[in-house]
């Protein structure tokens, strides 16, 4: 064989340096496994910071609400009842008035000389009678003595009659031409406040006027016109009989809904239904000494029907939608969030009561839901002051908004079931 010829490695020396190799790498891994650092365990998610209220069992108040007009109490165009001059103005516009103030005076020079004419005419009446009286007893003297006929006895006795009849006659013009006199003084027929004056003085009026001198409107109290569905015709009519003839009480508030402008009570339903608009027209009687409602104000309006015993009830906010149906976020005692669902009631106002799923002494989330999850841990939103400047914690405030009743502070909803 030639000495340059390539001679073949041994099998057993190829299948060794492989063994080596692979038990090196087993090493490798094995010590990257021992000595690997184990990665850390991710944080916990930070807590929450919400409003959360206590719930409780209270008495609620169950009405409907509607919108109303605010409208005087009586309303009066004052007019003139005589012809003549106006002579003078005796308030000013928008001037609080009684009933009997004088507003107005028209010249009286004509009509307190027709009542002295008149007058006069009756004393020459009165005059005449008186002498037919006497003749008529001379007549009679002489009748009984056959010196004069009887005849003209009656005759003259028809006199005095006739005379006594002028006399009555005088008597109902002289009252009414003083009746006349009187109008020339205008005076307020109500209580009530002056409005723009339509006429000034120097003008000649007449009875035939079709303008008034002002309008006069009573305002306090005051009412307002408000109207319900024709459904809740029954319901009214047995909160009535239920209260036992006692009123019912009305609540008032403005188109915005921010607070009560005043408590009054239930004076009239109205004897039919509009059959054009299906429902039902309603009026309430308040005190007004503030002057808090005006007469053409529209009001939102709540009818107070009864009570709802003991009832769960929470702000509308707390209320969440999911695909399973509604729930509220409810604080457990290790302060952590949990999803509770519920079954809704009716809604009063800004509170939704909770026939089922919510009990008394239940923490609840009032104002935070959007980050919350269940198992996140929830922690109380700081103290802050209100606009009166007194420092209210979020739990309290939200506390005394969900567990105070709705009466005081809930805005009206538009129709309530």
């Amino acid at each position: 064989m030639p000495q340059d010829a390539a001679v073949p490695r041994h099998p057993r020396r190829r299948w060794g340096w492989t063994a080596l190799a692979l038990l090196a790498l087993l090493g490798i891994l094995a010590w990257r496994f021992w000595h690997h650092e184990t990665p850390p365990a991710a944080p916990p998610p930070a807590a929450v910071t919400a409003v959360t209220a206590v719930v409780a069992a209270q008495d609620l108040p169950r009405y409907l609400t509607g919108i109303g007009t605010v409208q005087a109490t009586t309303s009066v165009t004052v007019r003139v009842r005589v012809d003549g001059q106006l002579e003078r103005i005796d308030f000013n516009e928008g001037q609080d008035v009684k009933a009997g103030d004088v507003l107005a005076q028209i010249d009286p020079r004509p009509l307190r000389a027709q009542l002295e004419q008149v007058r006069a005419a009756k004393a020459r009446d009165a005059a005449q009678l008186a002498n037919a009286r006497v003749d008529l007893q001379r007549y009679l003297a002489l009748a009984e003595q056959g010196a004069s006929s009887r005849q003209q006895a009656d005759t003259q006795a028809a006199l005095v009659k006739q005379l006594d009849a002028a006399v009555q006659t005088d008597q109902a013009a002289v009252d009414y031409a003083a009746v006349q006199l009187g109008y020339t003084t205008i005076r307020s027929p109500i209580s009530g406040r002056t409005g723009v004056r339509l006429i000034d003085v120097g003008n000649i009026v007449h009875a035939a006027d079709a303008n008034g001198l002002v309008v006069v409107n009573q305002i306090d109290p005051i009412t307002v016109l408000f109207t319900l569905p024709e459904d809740a015709v029954g319901r009214v009519n047995a909160a009535m009989q239920e209260a036992g003839g006692q009123p019912l009480v009305v609540d008032v508030y403005p188109r915005d809904g921010t607070q009560k402008l005043a408590a009054g009570k239930l004076t009239l339903v109205n004897n039919q239904i509009d059959t054009t608009t299906g429902t039902v027209s309603l009026k309430a009687t308040f005190d007004n000494p503030k002057h808090v409602l005006w007469p053409g104000q529209y009001v939102n309006v709540r009818l107070e029907i009864g009570t709802l015993k003991q009832a769960v009830a929470v702000e509308t906010s707390v209320i969440q939608r999911g695909p399973n149906g509604p729930f509220v976020f409810v604080v457990k005692a290790d302060d952590t969030a949990a999803v509770q669902p519920v079954r809704l009631g009716a809604t009063q106002g800004s509170q939704t009561v909770i026939e089922d799923g919510l009990a008394p002494g239940t923490r609840v989330v009032v104002d935070g839901q959007l980050k919350l999850r269940a198992g996140v841990k929830v922690k109380e939103a700081p103290a802050r002051a209100d606009a009166g400047g007194a420092p209210a914690t979020g739990a309290g405030a939200a506390s005394s908004a969900a567990a105070t009743s709705s009466a005081a502070s809930a805005r009206p909803a538009a129709a309530q079931p």
